[in-house]
Order: structure tokens, then C-alpha cells, then sequence
């Protein structure tokens, strides 16, 4: 059997700073040097696996995904802000949960709510200064946002309240990474009182949702929303789901939902800057599909350019950029062991520009997803894989794609940057997304 190439602890300690900053580079070094697969030591009997071979992934991900279980990052450090939800949650609990929701995010069912998404949109939009060079990631971040508030809840939400939900989801994954990437500071974070003022957070926010439920509840009137879904939706028993799990479920649901899609959003504006030949082919669909048909879904699926380009753009800057896994019992593949237990650490990040699996990889050519991203599945994976692949892909698609074709309808995009810069902590985010914007 092979034996795992090790990087050692004092290397770790050595970057610490730079890890705590951004630790791609580091990881890209040691994948250069150590082949697809090497050990990090973290502590003295601490170690992570990490892995760039995409047949790994697959194997894990969907062939053996019984013997794999999300690590502790997800399954603890991540439940205590946000609960145990479709996410976070493992075993009988997780496949009893993605049974009961899988319907709610059905394409059919999505179709309710994107007259929704297009006005939320238009309206984030009409925000926009022209000809002033700004920063487009807060705008895309508040649309991304105000897009799953209002296919959550309708106009049930009050703005302040959003606006401190916004805060205690963004603040809390910021502790989050503190408390993975400086581990050894676990005991000041606790100390501190920083850890509880973080989990009061977290308090406030199950707050607000409970009153917005309730509130629904009360009212006895029915928007067709995903709050409305989630509360009707029933489990083989007949029963619904308590409150305290619809409030983990719609806690997951904001964060993992619009903090990837404004990652992935203003990426795709940055590359369509750059690339501004790609905006008037865009354009030129938009026109064309506009002729065939005004249905928004039948618009949406018609609009495989704008589709390729997000495509490309979350294989280059994946939002999602890392799967964590822990084997149940002793595994091998590729005549590599690994003994239960073992922390592995997929990167995705570099699994979406290995040069085996991609022509030209850090090349922005959307023309390679022409004919749809089914041909890569098994080394793409923006989503996830498998049983476990992401539940609201769909409505991120959706969402990605009426975005794109609504600021390319209205705006010409023009780059204010050197290059993307990026800001790699729960997911990848960008840095200094410094754009134009001039009126069509």
C-alpha cells in the first residue's frame, strides 16, 4: 500500500499567518510538491487529509458515501450557530429531513416563486450608480439576501429585522473561521466571552424567525412561499416538522443560500468584465429568446449562454470550495489506506483547475460547457455530489441566471481591477470586485 505524503506541523506553524489569510496558496504548494493527496499535521495527533483526485471525491461522495459522514467542522463547530438542519445534520435525521424538503425545491415548485426573484432583482438593481466606479459585492450580497427573503417569507418580514439577520449570519461565520484556522486560540475564544457573545447571536436570531413563524401561523393566509412549503410539508408519518427544526432548516437556508450566490454573482460580473465579449453574447440570446417566448421558466432554460458563463465562473471560483469528510470504518482506494476516522478535505478549488481534468484550466472559456455541465459531473462539482449534492441548486441556478440576464439587459459591465482577487473563509469571496457600470 502507498503511504500518504506528510507535511509536518512545524510547516504548518511556520505559514499559520498566511494559512489564517488565505490558505490556497499554501495548499497549491504542497499539491505541487506532494502529488493529489497528502497529510497536514495540525497538532501533535492531529492531522487533515487533503485531496485534489476527483475519482477520491466521486468514490467518497457518491460510490461509498455510506461509510462517509460530514466532519465535526459541520456536524459541531457549524451546528452550534445555525442548529441541525439539512446541512448540518447526519444518518436517519438528514435522510428523513432531505425526503420531506426535496419537493419544496422541485423545479415545478420553483416556478412560483420567480416573478418574486425578478422583482427583487430589478429593484436591488435600480440601487446601481452609473459611470461611478463602486464595489459590486454589497449590492450583490443585499440581492442575493433580499432573494431569499422574499421566496421565504413573502412581505411577512420586517427590514430591520432582516437587516440584524443579515449581520448575525455574516458575523457568525466570520468567529466560525477564527475558531478553524487558529485552533490553538480555542481556549482565549472561550475565555473571552467571544464564543457566547457569538451564540447569543444565534439567539437572536431563532428570535426573530419564531415571531415570523408564529406570525404566519396565526394569520391562516397562504403565499405559495418556501415558509408556507416547509410549514404544509408532512414526513411519512403524517406529521410536520417541529419548531424548533423549521427554524435550524430556514437558518440553513439563509446561510448557505444567498452567501454562496452573491459569491458566485459578483465573480460572474468580474469575468464578464473582463471578458465583455461574453456580456453581448448574452445580449444577443436575450433578444433572441425574447422573441420566442415572455414565460420567465421557458426564458430561463432557453438561456444556455448565460448558463455556460455562470458554469465557468463557479468552476474557475467555486463558492463551495472545499467537502469535508470522516470515514466510518477502514477504507482504501487506489491502494492508499485510511483508517477510520481519518479528516479528509476535498479541494475543490484546485480539483476545478487540475490540469488532467481540464484544457487550459485557469482560462476563462465558458464555450467548454456548451453542451451542459452533465459531461464533467465526475470532476465538477459546484453543488457537492451525490446524495448530498446541494437540495437548492436549482433555485441558485435560477436565481444566477435571471440576475445576469437582467444586468446584462440594462448594463454594460466595465472591469476597474487588476485581477480577482479572493477572500477564501466558510466559502470563497471576493475581494475588491471594483466595477462600472454603463446604461445600455
Amino acid at each position: 500500500m502507498k503511504k500518504i505524503p506528510e507535511v509536518p506541523l512545524l510547516k504548518f506553524i511556520k505559514h499559520s499567518l498566511e494559512i489564517l489569510k488565505n490558505p490556497l496558496p499554501f495548499h497549491n504548494r504542497n499539491f505541487n510538491e506532494q502529488g493529489d493527496i497528502f497529510r497536514l499535521k495540525i497538532g501533535f495527533s492531529n492531522s487533515v487529509i487533503f485531496c485534489r483526485d476527483a475519482a477520491f471525491a466521486v468514490y467518497v461522495l457518491q460510490k461509498n458515501q455510506k461509510n462517509y459522514v460530514k466532519s465535526k467542522i459541520q456536524t459541531e463547530d457549524l451546528v452550534k450557530y445555525v442548529g441541525e438542519g439539512l446541512l448540518t445534520s447526519e444518518g436517519e435525521k438528514w435522510k428523513k429531513q432531505r425526503k420531506m424538503m426535496q419537493p419544496a425545491f422541485h423545479k415545478k415548485q420553483l416556478e412560483n416563486l420567480l416573478s418574486g426573484m425578478q422583482e427583487t432583482i430589478v429593484a436591488e438593481y435600480a440601487k446601481i450608480e452609473v459611470d461611478t466606479v463602486i464595489d459590486i459585492f454589497p449590492t450583490l450580497n443585499d440581492l442575493a439576501f433580499q432573494t431569499v427573503v422574499k421566496s421565504l417569507f413573502t412581505k411577512a418580514a420586517r427590514s430591520n429585522d432582516m437587516e440584524r439577520l443579515q449581520f448575525v449570519t455574516e458575523a457568525n461565520q466570520h468567529m466560525l473561521v477564527k475558531e478553524l484556522r487558529q485552533p490553538y486560540l480555542g481556549w482565549w475564544f472561550k475565555a473571552s466571552g467571544t464564543i457566547k457573545k457569538h451564540l447569543n447571536l444565534s439567539k437572536e436570531a431563532r428570535v426573530i424567525l419564531k415571531g415570523i413563524v408564529d406570525e404566519r401561523k396565526s394569520s391562516g393566509k397562504r403565499y405559495g412561499d418556501l415558509l408556507d412549503m416547509l410549514i404544509e410539508t408532512k414526513y411519512d408519518d403524517g406529521l410536520g416538522m417541529s419548531e424548533e427544526q423549521l427554524i435550524d432548516e430556514i437558518l440553513i437556508i439563509f446561510t448557505a443560500g444567498h452567501e454562496t450566490t452573491s459569491n458566485a454573482l459578483t465573480f460572474t460580473f468580474q469575468l464578464l468584465a473582463k471578458y465583455p465579449e461574453w456580456q453581448e453574447k448574452i445580449y444577443k440570446e436575450i433578444s433572441e429568446v425574447k422573441k420566442e417566448t415572455d414565460d420567465l421558466m421557458q426564458s430561463i432554460m432557453a438561456s444556455k449562454v448565460c448558463q455556460q458563463v455562470i458554469e465557468e465562473s463557479m468552476r474557475l471560483y467555486p463558492p463551495a470550495y472545499f467537502i469535508d469528510r470522516v470515514n466510518v470504518v477502514n477504507d482504501s482506494f487506489n491502494d492508499v489506506d485510511f483508517e477510520a476516522g481519518s479528516n479528509l478535505l476535498f479541494s475543490v478549488y484546485e480539483i476545478h483547475r487540475h490540469p488532467e481534468f481540464w484544457e487550459q484550466p485557469n482560462e476563462f472559456m465558458p464555450e467548454r460547457f456548451e453542451e451542459g455541465s452533465r459531461k464533467f459531473s465526475s470532476q465538477y462539482f459546484p453543488f457537492g455530489a451525490g446524495p448530498r449534492k446541494c437540495i437548492g441548486n436549482n433555485f441558485a441556478m435560477f436565481e444566477m441566471i435571471i440576475a445576469i440576464r437582467e444586468i446584462v439587459s440594462r448594463y454594460k459591465i466595465h472591469s476597474k481591477f487588476e485581477n480577482i482577487e479572493i477572500t477564501p473563509l466558510i466559502t470563497l469571496k471576493p475581494k475588491n470586485a471594483v466595477l462600472r457600470f454603463e446604461k445600455r
